[in-house]
């Protein structure tokens, strides 16, 4: 759990300098905690005294057991009254506000504390009858719980903690108005804790609006994992989909995650896929939240080895054993970067992270390589116009490559609009499918291929032929 390795006796020396009782303790354990995490020194103790927190941190830092071990120590001291909820946590995604509650359940395990979810996506029965049972906390998208409170589904009077999950996110998805709403009808004098990875001004003026004298905790941003290769690919945008199936095709690829900017390239792209043989699986916000659930276990168990994702669909996947991340897109801030790839390289195994590049993209380039504190290798490929596509700097990377491209159609795009419980909103462009593909099938030579970043040399490749990998099963090698 978040890389804290499972040592009981260990478990219960590194928490138990917050004063927390027994039962929690336990909990923490059996989930694996051995030596609290930096944000979780920090919080922990500031926030079992009833302080309001601030907390500027990356997906990934452990924040979850930060706000959720010290409100479920308060909750155990503490007396409520009446049918609602005590404590109230916001998060952006169904993924995410799901993820939270996996690991509260696991922590409150022996406490008798409970808690649900509450997200669109999915009819409402379920949830309403456990909002019946009187939970002490609850896990929310803000869309799905104003519909509840709007209906009288839940009573939102007695909370007595709200936690703002991923601030930053909520902002970029639209939903500042119904926070706002959702604070209306909230008690007056509570506890507070907001988390957010970075703090626009419209974050800013909220957390000035509702902490009063928080602890601030600021947490260095992340680097990525020394096991991950990075390489930028120059390429144009109408070869994108044949670089992209000729990176699928290479002998290190195992499985993948694909990122785009809009859920309409990333449904398109899926498809097209498809189409050429890989099982690939598009992750984005129009699908129910029983669409998205086969999806990620398919992606899990190895049914798809392609996830088409957003950057929004995206947030709380874990999957281990990933060996690509593919921006086929580039992302739209250095933060976005680093969130993307950590998903590869995890658990001391290796993994690539490839961006595809094309002229107007180099800016944030170069905002990307100033956080990272590196340069990332070129790698360019002449068939899909990387001699001309980036005049700032010569390649670094060169090796063997094989692929086979095809030719393609461009198709329209849009923009990531609303749904059910927990919004997401975007922009993109249309998306290049190799108009100008070659089949590529017979001998051919192949510069700086797919597995070859940060290193040297050059060969012949003979491109492969067809896989026969259509009707969804598994590539074998």
């Amino acid at each position: 759990m978040g890389g804290q390795d499972k040592t009981h006796g260990q478990a219960q020396s590194g928490f138990k300098t917050f004063g927390l009782g027994s039962k929690l303790l336990r909990g923490i354990s059996e989930a694996g905690f051995v030596d609290p995490r930096p944000i979780q020194a920090q919080a922990i103790g500031p926030a079992v005294e009833g302080r309001d927190i601030l907390g500027l941190a990356q997906t990934g830092t452990g924040k979850t057991a930060a706000f959720a071990l010290p409100l479920a120590e308060r909750l155990m001291h503490s007396r409520g009254g009446g049918a609602g909820p005590r404590v109230l946590i916001l998060a952006p995604t169904r993924e995410l506000a799901a993820q939270i509650h996996k690991e509260i359940e696991l922590l409150v395990k022996y406490t008798g504390l409970r808690a649900v979810t509450v997200f669109g996506g999915v009819p409402a029965n379920k949830q309403i009858r456990a909002l019946k049972a009187r939970p002490e906390i609850v896990v929310a998208c803000p869309g799905r719980l104003l519909d509840l409170h709007s209906q009288r589904r839940v009573d939102l009077s007695r909370v007595e903690a709200l936690v703002l999950d991923e601030a930053d996110h909520m902002l970029d998805m639209g939903f500042l108005p119904a926070i706002k709403k959702i604070l209306a009808v909230l008690p007056e004098r509570r506890q507070n804790l907001l988390f957010s990875a970075t703090m626009p001004r419209e974050i800013n003026h909220l957390a000035d609006s509702i902490l009063r004298r928080p602890k601030r905790i600021e947490l260095a941003h992340s680097m990525p994992a020394e096991t991950i290769e990075h390489a930028l690919y120059p390429v144009e945008s109408a070869q994108k989909t044949r670089l992209l199936i000729h990176v699928l095709e290479g002998d290190d690829f195992r499985s993948g995650i694909v990122f785009l900017r809009t859920k309409h390239r990333a449904k398109q792209l899926a498809k097209k896929l498809t189409s050429n043989g890989h099982n690939a699986v598009a992750l984005q916000g129009n699908m129910s939240q029983a669409q998205r659930v086969r999806a990620m276990e398919g992606f899990r168990v190895g049914t798809y080895d392609v996830l088409v994702a957003t950057d929004i669909a995206a947030r709380g996947i874990d999957v281990a054993h990933v060996s690509h991340v593919v921006n086929y897109d580039v992302p739209g801030t250095p933060d976005a970067y680093t969130h993307r790839i950590g998903r590869t390289g995890r658990s001391e195994m290796s993994g690539k992270a490839l961006t595809f590049v094309t002229h107007e993209d180099f800016p944030m380039v170069r905002d990307i390589e100033r956080r990272i504190g590196s340069s990332i290798p070129r790698v360019r490929l002449r068939s899909f116009g990387g001699e001309e596509a980036e005049p700032l700097s010569t390649a670094r990377g060169r090796g063997r490559g094989r692929g086979r491209g095809r030719r393609g159609r461009g198709g329209s795009s849009g923009v990531e609009s609303a749904s059910d419980g927990c919004r997401s909103r975007d922009s993109g462009s249309s998306l290049g499918t190799g108009s100008g593909g070659s089949s590529g099938r017979g001998r051919g030579r192949g510069r700086g291929g797919p597995g070859s970043a940060g290193r040297t040399g050059s060969g012949r490749g003979r491109a492969r032929r067809g896989r026969g990998r259509r009707g969804g099963g598994r590539r074998s090698r």
